[in-house]
């Protein structure tokens, strides 16, 4: 554990995502560490803050399991999605995935970009990308000169303790590459249905995590990337997990309900209804932004 390791309360109060006179404690604890969570009642931000688990975490890895590596269901189904929503900013381009874990996402998009490269702090995942002849470095200072025309970053920026700083990097290294390059950053929504809306109790426990340093809104994830620098911003609610899912919520407070029976629901047009609907309303569980580094 590490205490005053993160700039994000600092960072988010410098570009107006949350105000000091609308800042009340949202929890106590997480769902592995008694940390004070907090969340802005204006906008809705979602933040812990003066904690950071450290660097090591990351580049042992430990923490994923069997739920979070390459090849879990939730893995696969996110990979099939982003291959099929996000087509026009990886073919037939040089592509960059930061925080790009065992790299499913990167091996999907091998036959249709330009180029691929990993950037990843787990050293097993980078050797095994490298033994299949994907680059994959450890960090931005070595992705060297190449040619970058979009940069991937999935569920990363919640984990860092400095995000602002690490996007101001990102730019300008895509900058220095092709001053046309985007940026794609998928992060989880603290307008979530689940917690803003129903406030299921179980579900809040659960989702709460010292790792993810905060939970965005679409205005503080835009703010942000106008603050790195990055234009032309546009956000977009994606929701990963079907309605299954929140009714085990509901129903038993468990997680999971996307792999049980109740899963027999789940067809292709409920699950585009449902997640449109969510959209509509703001309350989906993740956000999707698209932007330009110039």
């Amino acid at each position: 554990m590490a205490l005053n390791g993160s700039e994000i309360r600092r960072t988010l109060e410098s570009i107006g995502a949350i105000s000091e006179s609308t800042i009340s404690l949202f929890s106590a604890n997480t769902r592995d560490v008694e940390v004070n969570v907090f969340r802005d009642e204006a906008s809705g931000v979602i933040f812990i803050d003066e904690y950071f688990v450290g660097e090591k975490v990351y580049v042992e890895g430990d923490y994923r399991g069997s739920t979070c590596g390459g090849g879990s269901y939730e893995d696969i189904q996110d990979t099939e999605r982003r291959l099929a929503d996000l087509k026009q900013y990886f073919t037939g381009k040089c592509v960059v995935d930061i925080g790009c874990g065992e790299g499913s996402f990167l091996r999907g998009m091998r036959p249709y970009a330009k180029s691929i490269t990993g950037v990843e702090l787990l050293a097993s995942a980078r050797n095994q990308l490298t033994d299949e002849g994907i680059p994959c470095v450890e960090s931005l200072a070595e992705l060297g000169g190449g040619k970058i025309d979009a940069a991937f970053m999935m569920h990363v920026l919640e984990h860092l303790p400095d995000p602002l700083l690490f996007l101001k990097q990102a730019r300008e290294k895509l900058v220095d590459s092709n001053p046309k390059a985007q940026i794609v950053v998928e992060v989880p929504h603290a307008r979530d249905f689940l917690i803003d809306r129903l406030r299921v109790s179980e579900f809040v426990a659960f989702t709460l995590w010292s790792q993810h340093l905060v939970l965005h809104t679409r205005e503080s994830l835009r703010l942000l990337l106008a603050a790195a620098g990055f234009t032309n911003i546009t956000v977009r609610g994606v929701q990963r997990y079907p309605l299954s899912n929140h009714l085990a919520w509901l129903a038993y407070g468990l997680p999971g309900g996307h792999k049980s029976s109740l899963s027999e629901i789940d067809s292709a047009s409920l699950c585009a209804a449902y997640s449109a609907s969510l959209a509509a309303i703001d309350g989906t569980d993740t956000l999707l932004a698209i932007a330009e580094v110039s």
